[in-house]
């Protein structure tokens, strides 16, 4: 699969993860942790058109910031639900950074 394409999987992965977990229950939810999401989805999103526009020699240059950035707000976010021991929420966020790491390293 391609760089772009991967990239575009995330942007509609994050954006899923943030709609889901902003319409749980008062009780589950961590608005803090939503917004981080939701922070995270919108940076993503806004490479999301001009990923397949980038020369492959300047992904690694333009887009490993985008991804480092993505990656520490979708952290802080995981960070919280743990710290409230949702570990079911904060293992589905893992799961997206390990998504963001392998497209780092293959960047």
């Amino acid at each position: 699969m391609k760089i772009a394409d991967r990239y575009r999987q995330l942007t509609r992965q994050s954006g899923q993860l943030a709609h889901t977990f902003a319409l749980q229950p008062d009780g589950v939810r961590i608005d803090r942790a939503v917004r981080l999401l939701e922070k995270a989805h919108a940076e993503l999103a806004e490479w999301n058109e001009r990923v397949g526009e980038i020369p492959q020699i300047h992904l690694e240059a333009r887009l490993s910031p985008v991804l480092l950035h993505v990656h520490t707000t979708l952290d802080r976010g995981r960070v919280l639900y743990e710290d409230v021991d949702k570990s079911d929420e904060a293992s589905t966020i893992w799961d997206l950074e390990q998504q963001i790491y392998r497209l780092l390293n293959d960047l």
